[in-house]
């Protein structure tokens, strides 16, 4: 609540600044006479005007973190679950990709395929995918925020899932939360970072990168000790299924 109060106070305080620059533009655009400018048109847009252009930490990182490590893999095919959809229909340009989601999603580009699934049931057989990802996704799973079933151990079985499909010599990039664990229900789960060691305890961790909550650039090969720092995080994992492909 006091969030919107604060946010709907500054939107108040530079109401005037827009409205001096929509007349300044009107008439130097009824000199002009390409386009018509009305008020009833308007589309104020108060919080643009910054020093430098503010993007989710959480999600710009994350996806450009995975997006070079298909580069540097170079799969024939590569099979996302549930992550962001800009990850796969970027990714889908040099790699073939097919993305699944509980709720598919109607998009259409070459090299894309989207496709439904239950990351409870995956469609695939046991070792049979090489290259896997599954991305700020699995701390959802049984919370019901997207429609799934309510399941106290539904992240667990997702994760159970995800291994259980990944082909030995297969990689797998996993993204989660990441700092002290807790539950901020229905939004999402924290993990600490030796919850998801251990979860993932038969995969070989590859590389493990952390993206601070607040400020500062991706850590590389980052320490658990800067991941129990955090608060909400985001721990980027890159594991390796134990065997010959």
């Amino acid at each position: 609540m006091l969030k919107a109060i604060v946010k709907k106070t500054k939107k108040i305080a530079l109401l005037p600044l827009i409205i001096g620059d929509y007349f300044a533009f009107k008439k130097a655009a009824g000199r002009n006479g390409r386009f018509t400018v009305n008020l009833g048109d308007a589309y104020p847009c108060p919080f643009d005007k910054t020093m430098l252009t503010g993007f989710d930490r959480h999600y710009v990182y994350h996806t450009a973190w995975a997006a070079r490590k298909v580069a540097y893999i170079k799969p024939e095919v590569h099979t996302d679950i549930s992550s962001s959809l800009y990850f796969s229909s970027i990714v889908s340009a040099f790699v073939p990709v097919t993305f699944y989601d509980y709720r598919p999603a109607d998009l259409q580009l070459s090299g894309l395929l989207s496709e439904k699934a239950d990351l409870l049931a995956l469609p695939f057989a046991d070792n049979s995918v090489a290259s896997l990802s599954c991305m700020h996704t699995v701390e959802h799973v049984g919370l019901g925020r997207y429609g799934d079933p309510i399941d106290l151990d539904g992240d667990l079985k997702a994760i159970k899932e995800l291994q259980r499909v990944l082909a030995p010599g297969g990689s797998l990039l996993f993204v989660v939360p990441i700092g002290k664990a807790k539950i901020q229900f229905n939004a999402h789960r924290i993990y600490s970072y030796a919850m998801i060691m251990e979860y993932f305890n038969d995969l070989e961790l590859r590389e493990f990168s952390l993206i601070p909550e607040t400020s500062g650039s991706m850590i590389v090969n980052a320490t658990r000790e800067q991941a129990d720092e955090e608060a909400y995080g985001c721990g980027c994992f890159w594991f390796v299924k134990k065997g010959n492909g």
